[in-house]
């Protein structure tokens, strides 16, 4: 399988953090050559990043079941059960407010991707395929996400 970057995030957040994510605005620079792939994205308000966590570990034994956030208030859940960073496969997505786009740069709030990070995607949002009503979550990750946006 080869997955080649379409483009890097420029954030003014160097480290990964858990919480925190929501007010921070980002930029993903797209390379060149890929740019006309944007005409008509403009139009959306959201989209959807796919990127690769590059500064991401995965350790068997410590990160395939765990607690989220390292909480001692948060049950003990698979990797797959979450949406951490420490995953098998360090792949990111993430929905995120289009506040701008200006060539091959776009200008996006709520991105949890560090500065340097490898963006493998974008896709625009469209309810009719990524918003389910009715969809049931436990009530764990509700406490979990109070304040994270």
């Amino acid at each position: 399988m080869n997955i080649e970057p379409i483009g890097t995030v420029k954030s003014p957040v160097t480290e990964a953090g858990d919480e925190g994510w929501g007010g921070v605005v980002s930029e993903i620079h797209l390379q060149e050559s890929l740019a006309a792939g944007l005409q008509g994205i403009e139009q959306f308000s959201h989209i959807i990043v796919i990127f690769f966590m590059h500064q991401s570990t995965f350790d068997l034994a410590a990160d395939l079941v765990r607690r989220p956030r390292e909480r001692p208030d948060m049950p003990l859940v698979g990797a797959f059960a979450q949406r951490a960073k420490h995953r098998p496969n360090p792949i990111g997505i993430t929905t995120v407010e289009l506040l701008q786009v200006q060539g091959r740069v776009l200008t996006v709030k709520g991105l949890d991707a560090v500065d340097g990070t490898p963006v493998l995607d974008l896709k625009p949002y469209l309810p009719v395929f990524d918003c389910r009503p009715g969809a049931k979550i436990p009530q764990w990750v509700e406490r979990l996400m109070e304040g994270y946006f």
